[in-house]
This record gives C-alpha cells, structure tokens and sequence, in this order.
C-alpha cells in the first residue's frame, strides 16, 4: 500500500525524468564499481589498526529475527524453527531452521548490490505493466544484460560480484553535529558542507576522504530501533544523505556508504504516503536520489541500516584523529540484488575512557556476509 500510493503520488504530479545513467569512470563491462579502488594500497593502510593490541571488536549490525522491524520494499522475513532431531543408529542430536517467507537481502541490516537499482528514461505513469525492458543500469547495462526474464537471477551487477572490501573508513558523528546530541529529524540531509564540517569538527580536515575509504554516518536514527517492533516507527520516515553529498562522495571515490536510517536516503514525515514531496535537490522523477546516484551510476556500495557505532559505557565511538578501517566479506550468492550481512567494528578499547578521549583512535572492521540463518534471540 505504501508503494502504491508513492508511486501514484509521484505519477499524478506528472515527474519526468531527464537523467540518464552516467558513464562510469572504469573500463566498460566493469561489474565492480568503486571496488576498482580496493587492492593492496588500501590493505596496508589498515594494518596498524587491525595489530593494535588494544583493538577490541564491536557489534554494527541489528539482530535478526521474526519480530524485528521489517521495511515496507521488501517481504516480511518469517523464520520457522524445527524441532531438534537425530539420525537412527547415532548419537547425534541437531537442529535447524527454514525461511518461510521472505527477503533476507532486504531486511534487516543488509547491503545492496549495484545490480539493486536501474533508471529509466522518463517516469512510470503507474498504468499497464512496468517497462522493465527500458532499465538501464550502471555501466549502461541493458536490462537484457542484467535480468533478461522477470524470474531469473542478475546476470550482471549481482552481490556475488562484491570484492572482499578491506579497507580505511571515517566515520561522522552527525546525531552530534546535525541533531546537537538528539536523533536528526525525518527528511533532515546531510550535505557536502555538513560532511566537509564534520571532519574539520573531528580532527580529519587534512585527511579528508581518500579514494577507497568506507563512510558512515551516524545519525541517531538508528536509536528508534526496537524489537518486538510494537510502535513500528523506524521505517515510517527518516533523515538521510543529501543529493550534492552523494554527488561528493563519488568525486572522493568513497567505496562504501552507510548510514544508521532505513533508507540511506531521506523520508519526510508523510512521503511513503504521498502526503509530502520528495527530498529538496533531488532530480526529477528520482525521489530516492541517493540509491540512484549510488547504485546506478556511481557504483558506490549500499549497505543499510546498520545499528548504532561502537558503544562503551554511555558513550559512542566516533572518530576523532585518525581513520579507521574497514573489511568487508560476504558468500558468493549468484544474480541476488542484496544480501543480509553482518558488520562488526574493531576498536581500541573504549572501556573507562572520559570525555574527548572516549572518540580517539577508534579503528572500525565491516564485516559483510551472509551470515547463514538470521540470527535470533
């Protein structure tokens, strides 16, 4: 229903959409997007992070399960959990479960793939049957390329084709920045300048973003996750990533983006209903301007909704000073447009720290997989 009433809001105010998908920066038949600047630079730069000894790891991804918050573009996940059985003639006792229903990639605390998004050359009037056949992809992938049935797998631009990430991240304290110590306020942006501002405020201002580098941003949204969702709140709106700030980051080569809101992108209060207009800057036609910029003609990597960074005590663990480092792996799910994922971040010990100290020398590890059977209470 929210679907439907989005799509028939943006139809009726007659949005055409002028923009096409940019050529990418690499060779043509890339699948890799800004993976392409991974490789051993990025791998020695984190090195004397991940070897410090008071390195300790910590949770960035929500627990799973049948309660949780569930987005309103994907199935419902519903797991069903067997009794505990054995093997005639054995000792052996063992357990397991099964997917009953579902989108475990998009669910959840999950990644994108490229693959995940396409454009067309104008909007969707809503009537007749979706123009699948005028897709177009990163890289100007047709969708012949990419999905050449309705039921088969991505041919192209799938999440089996994401590289190990392994590399440098920065992470912004935008709830403190932004939100001045509170949550930032649904269809709130980060910007270019506020991205800029944040570093300075952080120590970073002649580091900067370097080609390659993970980005997160906190920006407390992440605070309005609760399971069993009783209020479901969470992903009925939220703050998001400014147009021109997308348009920043790949300038900067950032490989990876991700945020602690439902969307990566911003949603005003009343949006999925129709009741309120898309983002501010956002192109014609494209309300979720960010997934487009990202995935169709960016090739920057989409995870979302990632939990709250690194906590210890009542404080939380951004980066002051120096950057942190991020790795990334996933299992090789052929043609699949997203994937549930686990990310865990490895940080100096926190524990007993005060004031300014506590936000120095954190040191943050993604960890991207398919982490089997969702994980549960």
């Amino acid at each position: 229903m929210i679907i439907l009433r989005l799509t028939c809001a943006l139809a009726a105010a007659g949005a055409l959409m002028t923009t096409s998908v940019a050529q990418a920066p690499w060779p043509p038949g890339d699948e890799l997007g800004m993976a392409n600047t991974l490789g051993p630079t990025t791998w020695q730069r984190c090195a004397t992070y991940l070897a410090d000894p008071r390195a300790k790891s910590y949770e960035l991804s929500h627990l799973r399960s049948n309660t949780m918050p569930q987005s309103p573009f994907g199935v419902p996940l519903r797991e069903k959990y067997r009794p505990t059985v054995g093997i005639a003639g054995t000792r052996h006792a063992f357990n397991g479960e099964e997917t009953v229903s579902g989108e475990p990639g998009a669910q959840g605390t999950q990644m994108d793939a490229i693959g995940h998004f396409a454009v067309l050359p104008e909007a969707w009037d809503g009537k007749g049957d979706f123009p699948a056949d005028k897709a177009r992809y990163y890289g100007g992938y047709t969708q012949a390329d990419v999905k050449p049935t309705a039921d088969s797998p991505l041919q192209k631009l799938g999440i089996e084709k994401v590289p190990p990430i392994i590399t440098s991240a920065v992470l912004l304290d935008a709830k403190s920045h932004l939100g001045r110590g509170s949550a930032m306020q649904p269809g709130q942006v980060v910007t270019a300048a506020d991205i800029e501002a944040m570093l300075k405020a952080q120590g970073l201002e002649n580091r900067g973003l370097i080609p390659g580098d993970v980005l997160y941003i906190y920006t407390g949204w992440g605070d309005n996750w609760k399971d069993p969702d009783t209020e479901k709140f969470y992903y009925s709106k939220g703050p998001g990533l400014a147009y021109d700030a997308a348009r920043y980051i790949a300038e900067k080569k950032v490989v990876l983006l991700a945020l602690d809101n439902p969307f990566t992108d911003p949603v005003a209060e009343g949006f999925l209903q129709g009741k309120a207009p898309p983002p501010a800057g956002a192109p014609e036609g494209l309300p979720f301007a960010i997934h487009h910029t990202n995935l169709a003609e960016t090739g920057i990597y989409h995870p979302e909704r990632q939990s709250r960074i690194a906590r210890s005590g009542q404080g939380v663990a951004v980066m002051h000073h120096h950057p942190a480092v991020a790795s990334a792996g996933k299992c090789r799910l052929a043609g699949t447009p997203g994937l549930d994922r686990r990310a865990r971040a490895i940080a100096r010990d926190l524990s007993g720290m005060r004031g300014a100290s506590r936000t120095r020398d954190v040191a943050v590890v993604y960890a991207l997989r398919a982490a089997g059977p969702p994980r549960r209470p």
